[in-house]
């Protein structure tokens, strides 16, 4: 009975819990809202008390969970304790489990009820967010600097009135006209707006420039765009915000001349839509609205029509930083003493071209009528980006970042200030990122089904799109990296500081003062001046739970013997394997029970300890770029929580009979394959999303296997296929054909072993939506390549980036048609000696990158003596780079050298200006004459 009543007790403590944390949770948000030094000392110290109590819930309780066979991965504390009530009684059979279930959640509960008491007592209350407490400084920053800002805006000017204006008949050149100046804080996208608009408001009689800004009253703008027009206040006191909408569009509807609009600052899409009802664009007056905000999701609502147009604001260049930075402090703009040179410089590198980080500094260096002394220089450059300065110069500029950071819903708050982890310049792998979130715990969904990652990228693109975070581009438009701006890393450090979020060790004096429980821990060391000395001193170390530790800080690891509740360790790049100590030091990990995330790519390491099999809450194991890395412990296929499994290019493969067992697994990349019941296996991996495989050797019932086990993996997105061996069967292509289609999710598809394109044919002609939503596709050692499969392929309505590499071409003529990839950006054509490729007239009109061949004999043969290719004034969109092949071989010296000077000159004409790489194949022999024949190849 006394066990009955514990068991009944410690439920309803948990229920209690489980409440009363949720209830702290919103609370948290509510204080997460308010800027920080807005908010009253005892709210401050509340919070504190709360996040260290979360994290203490959350430890206790995985240390109980953990012990529990087919527990769901808990993601946040309210699933925790409905984990730990759902598995009490398995929990409870455990011996002496239940004793110590009763007494850790009776702790819990009185921790809890003690912080919930003092709340009352002292009475904590959260100030309201919405309150009008502080104007924007950007207002004050854009009528005190915007002369100085507008002087060196020609550039911006111009390209904006461009837009402006609409190329074509009357017709087009009348109707409503939309821009969006997108941007984050401080760019000057307010004072570029008010400089177009004073330079065009003349042409308009009618016209406004209406602020919004974070808390907007709808009703409020309304009226003040209404009052600008020329409306009398008095008539519009009473109307509510479906009135002024009516009035307004009314208004506008029977105007019978043009009208200029500017709306500054709109944060918040449905806002946007509200206002948007009251414009017409059956206005054909040449009216103009022009927007500016620094949410893109913002932009794009704001221009749905093919005539509107977004304007996205970049950093000043270098030499306009310049100008601008010395002009506020010497007057003239060239008249910078060289004693400053260097560090203005300097400083000018971290404000990354900002305007208003460049005034706000600037304005502290000026002091008043005289230049400040170069060694309060030196000590501005090196408050600027460490996140930890009190300088007051800088309170202004973090304010104003500060807008956009306070704007954001709380797990997006949390998710950027995890990016102070990085050091200043960082390129931020954005895969890495998120499956760290992932590991943290920072991402949420009721959907089981749902991939965590999936829902991670979409908090990824949500910073992009609100410009917390500037975005990489890889050469087809894709994001796989970012950085963030020094600025907004030195406000989310400062803000990461004040919430005890992260701890960064940089070689900064103060960066080694840790006080309290270190929850997360980023070694970086960049002066090096601790190299070999581990944080032995470090309190409350058992209590961290991430650990990203940079290549130089390596060596000052602490032995992961002190780590009780980690969850996230990341090693990445730090060679382990030049150091014994270091591997055997990694040997501890199989302690690390509560592990989620393990990075150990490209570390130099040479086995895996079989205690990997301990971390059964593992989610990410990377192993990528270990080249001496060649066989694994059977222990880690039984990680069954495992989802991403990345080898890359080691291909390593697993032991028969265990891969079935990575039932989460939904990233697996790497893997080796020689054995059909291994192949079989991944059929039972129905989560996957992406499958890099590499076959070890080749056989028919091996092929069968594999395609077999494909069909059934209906979420794929990037599948890649390779080999290892020189194999040349064009059996598994075949199979595929024949037996596998393609999953609609499908967008990467590479195949890197013999193939014939019939397959391919053969999936489009059955249903052309099964490639539908391809954008890139890899075929290395196609047999040939016929006109049918350009055609064919140019149909793909999503393509943008395709490389064919064909071995045996018979085809001597293949034409790009004009009517086919639509969508290419990079465009890899390459058919060696046997093929001529020519370009229709608009063909590829948005491809920025080509490659193509040109076999010399068969044009010649085939009567293109002036190896006319198409080139002369098409591939408008060239601007990054041709690449032409050019082979040689049966041809004579002369007609190679005429055939590449043929090329060069219609490439030399592109108004672009695209580099321009010509590859003889083979070389040309030095010494050689015209009438020489080329070598074979």
């Amino acid at each position: 009975m006394d066990e009955y009543n514990l068991h009944k007790r410690v439920k309803k403590d948990v229920e209690f819990l489980t409440k009363e944390l949720e209830s702290m949770h919103a609370a948290l948000i509510k204080v997460g809202e308010v800027p920080h030094d807005q908010l009253d000392r005892q709210v401050k110290l509340w919070a504190d008390e709360v996040r260290e109590l979360s994290y203490n819930m959350e430890d206790v309780v995985d240390k109980f969970l953990i012990r529990v066979e087919g527990i769901q991965q808990p993601h946040d504390n309210t699933s925790r304790f409905k984990e730990l009530k759902n598995k009490m009684i398995g929990l409870f059979k455990k011996g002496k489990n239940h004793h110590r279930i009763a007494d850790a959640v009776k702790e819990i509960k009185e921790q809890l009820q003690e912080v919930a008491a003092r709340r009352d007592r002292n009475k904590v209350v959260v100030p309201n967010p919405t309150e009008p407490i502080a104007i924007d400084p950007c207002l004050r920053a854009l009528y005190a600097e915007a002369t100085e800002l507008v002087g060196i805006y020609g550039k911006r000017d111009q390209e904006l009135m461009r837009l402006l204006s609409v190329e074509g008949d009357d017709a087009s050149k009348k109707r409503l006209k939309k821009v969006s100046i997108v941007g984050f804080g401080g760019l000057g996208k307010t004072t570029l707006a008010r400089a177009v608009y004073e330079k065009i408001k003349g042409d308009f009689d009618c016209r406004a420039f209406v602020p919004v800004g974070q808390n907007p009253d709808m009703q409020k703008v309304l009226r003040d765009i209404l009052i600008d027009l020329g409306n009398p206040p008095s008539d519009l006191a009473i109307l509510d915000a479906n009135q002024l909408i009516k009035r307004l569009h009314d208004f506008l509807e029977n105007k019978t001349d043009p009208y200029l609009v500017i709306i500054d600052d709109i944060w918040d899409e449905k806002l946007w839509e509200g206002i948007n009802f009251a414009f017409s664009n059956r206005n054909n007056l040449g009216s103009r609205l022009i927007t500016t905000t620094r949410n893109f999701d913002v932009s794009k609502s704001c221009c749905l029509l093919a005539d509107d147009s977004i304007y996205k604001m970049k950093p000043l260049s270098t030499d306009d930083s310049r100008r601008l930075f010395h002009k506020r402090i010497f007057s003239d703009a060239t008249g910078c003493p060289s004693e400053f040179q260097q560090v203005s410089e300097d400083i000018l590198k971290k404000c990354g071209g900002v305007p208003l980080a460049i005034i706000t500094i600037a304005s502290a260096l000026a002091s008043g009528q005289q230049v400040k002394p170069k060694h309060e220089w030196d000590i501005m450059l090196q408050s600027l980006g460490c996140g930890l300065t009190k300088d007051n110069s800088l309170v202004e500029m973090r304010r104003i970042l500060s807008f956009s950071y306070y704007n954001l819903p709380s797990h997006l708050k949390t998710c950027l200030l995890y990016l102070c982890i990085y050091p200043e310049d960082s390129t931020i792998h954005r895969d890495r990122l998120i499956w760290k979130w992932v590991a943290e715990g920072f991402v949420h969904h009721g959907d089981l089904e749902t991939s965590l990652f999936l829902v991670g990228l979409n908090y990824f693109n949500q910073l992009i799109n609100r410009s917390m975070i500037q975005p990489i581009y890889d050469n087809l438009g894709q994001v796989h990296f970012c950085r963030v701006h020094d600025m907004v890393l030195d406000l989310i450090c400062n803000l990461s500081q004040e919430a005890k979020f992260v701890n960064v060790l940089d070689g900064t004096r103060d960066s080694m003062s840790f006080q309290g429980n270190v929850r997360r821990l980023s070694l970086q060391d960049r002066t090096k001046d601790h190299q070999g000395t581990p944080l032995r001193n470090l309190t409350g170390i058992s209590r961290v739970r991430s650990i990203t530790i940079f290549t130089s800080a390596i060596n000052i690891m602490p032995a992961l013997s002190r780590f009780e509740v980690l969850r996230v360790l990341d090693l990445s790049d730090c060679n382990l394997g030049k150091s014994s100590s270091l591997q055997l030091n990694l040997k501890g990990v199989g302690h690390l029970i509560h592990l989620r995330y393990l990075g150990l790519a490209g570390t130099g390491i040479r086995e895996l300890s079989a205690e990997i099999g301990n971390l059964q809450f593992l989610e990410v194991l990377d192993l990528g770029r270990n080249y001496k890395l060649d066989e694994l412990p059977s222990t880690l296929f039984k990680l069954r929580r495992l989802i991403n499994l990345n080898f890359d290019l080691n291909k390593v493969v697993p032991p028969p009979g265990m891969l079935q067992n990575l039932t989460s697994i939904e990233v697996l990349r790497g893997i080796g394959v020689s054995l059909n019941i291994i192949a079989q296996e991944l059929g039972n991996l129905a989560r996957l999303r992406e499958l890099q495989i590499c076959f070890e050797g080749g056989s028919l019932d091996l092929y069968e296997g594999f395609v077999k086990s494909l069909c059934n993996l209906r979420q794929i997105e990037i599948l890649c296929i390779n080999r290892n061996s020189e194999e040349t069967s064009y059996e598994l292509m075949d199979i595929l054909g024949e037996r596998w289609v393609p999953p609609a999710h499908l967008h990467k598809f590479e195949y890197w072993m013999p193939s014939q394109l019939s397959a391919l044919r053969g999936w489009i002609k059955r249903d052309p939506s099964h490639l539908s939503n391809v954008t890139e596709l890899f075929l290395k050692s196609v047999k040939e390549v016929q006109q049918e499969d350009m055609e064919i392929i140019g149909g793909l309505l999503s393509l943008r980036h395709l490389y064919i590499r064909s071995t045996h071409q018979t085809q001597r003529l293949l034409v790009i048609r004009a009517d086919g990839f639509h969508c290419m950006v990079v465009f890899h054509l390459d058919c060696g000696s046997a093929a001529q490729i020519i370009f229709e007239p608009g063909s590829l009109p948005r491809a920025e990158e080509v490659w193509f061949s040109l076999g010399v004999r068969v044009a010649k043969e085939d009567g293109n003596c002036g190896f006319d290719l198409g080139l002369q004034g098409n591939l408008l969109s060239l601007r990054r780079g041709v690449l032409v092949y050019l082979y040689c071989g049966g041809a004579r010296v002369g007609e190679a050298k005429a055939a590449e000077a043929a090329v060069r000159h219609a490439l030399e004409a592109h108004p672009n200006h695209p580099s321009i790489y010509i590859r003889m194949v083979p070389d040309i022999a030095e010494g050689a004459h015209d009438d020489d024949l080329c070598e074979e190849s």
